[in-house]
């Protein structure tokens, strides 16, 4: 018996002096732990400016540092209308985050009206005119159909650069198209037909559409008096050239407004209902 008394005195003794020294270091803690919590404090408060100056600023709500870089740079999207078509001016009204430079709007209408899209579009509309044999003086065949082609890549890219960049420039005019994205069928209509007339200025606040009505009619009557058959140079064509540029914008709207919700009803029904982001 007495080596296990032996045996246990050392675990005791040593327990003792454990308990001891950290007894003993106890009255020493108080001023070490002041100066840590100092330097944990300090070290705590100066974490939250390192990882802020280190984030993208104005990065807007429901969307990443990177997204936001990106629409900042240059102020669209990368929409496309039946997978096909350049939507690059439709942006979400609610991620509106102020006006876009004129470096920004011609960079955009540049790369809508030479994305292959458009050329494709083009393509389709001389065929029609082709087919309908209109502005006679184009002739026929290969050649007319070159010809008409010329006309339809012409009117809509003067066109563009007139509504989407040079009106827009002048006048401080913002030309994106800014989807509503909810409410009634009417209600989201209206929004642009009214598009048509009011646009959103530079300065934020709504303003008659300079840049749509009197952009697509300047660009008309460039066109029509430059290029297009000489039994086509009068003011009736003119007329014609511009209205049917204003119709076709408004449609262009109505796909930019509802294109988005048909695409994502296509994404829910191919993947058997489940509803997608």
């Amino acid at each position: 018996m007495a080596p296990v008394v032996l045996a246990q005195q050392p675990a005791q003794s040593g327990n003792a002096s454990s308990t001891d020294s950290s007894a003993s270091a106890k009255p020493q803690d108080p001023s070490t732990q002041q100066s840590g919590s100092a330097s944990s404090s300090s070290t705590q408060t100066q974490t939250p400016q390192t990882s802020t100056t280190s984030q993208t600023t104005h990065v807007q709500p429901g969307q990443t540092a990177k997204q936001q870089s990106i629409q900042e740079k240059n102020g669209g999207s990368n929409e496309r209308i039946l997978w096909v078509y350049p939507n690059f001016f439709s942006v979400d009204e609610e991620k509106y985050n102020g006006p876009i430079t004129a470096k920004q709007k011609f960079l955009l209408v540049t790369r809508s009206s030479f994305d292959p899209g458009e050329f494709l579009w083009y393509g389709f509309l001389a065929g029609i005119s082709q087919a309908q044999n209109s502005e006679k003086g184009y002739g026929q065949g290969a050649e007319g159909y070159a010809k008409r082609y010329a006309s339809q890549f012409g009117d809509g890219t003067i066109e563009s650069y007139m509504v989407e960049f040079g009106f827009p420039v002048v006048f401080k005019q913002d030309p994106r198209y800014f989807r509503v994205g909810q409410g009634s069928f009417g209600y989201r209509t209206g929004r642009v037909l009214k598009r048509l007339v009011v646009v959103k200025g530079d300065n934020g606040r709504d303003q008659f559409n300079v840049s749509e009505v009197f952009g697509s009619g300047t660009a008309a009557v460039v066109s029509i008096y430059s290029y297009h058959p000489a039994d086509e140079k009068n003011f009736s064509n003119v007329a014609s050239v511009w209205g049917e540029q204003v119709a076709f914008d408004a449609a262009e709207m109505m796909f930019k407004e509802f294109w988005p919700d048909v695409r994502q009803k296509l994404r829910d029904k191919k993947n058997g209902g489940a509803k997608q982001p």
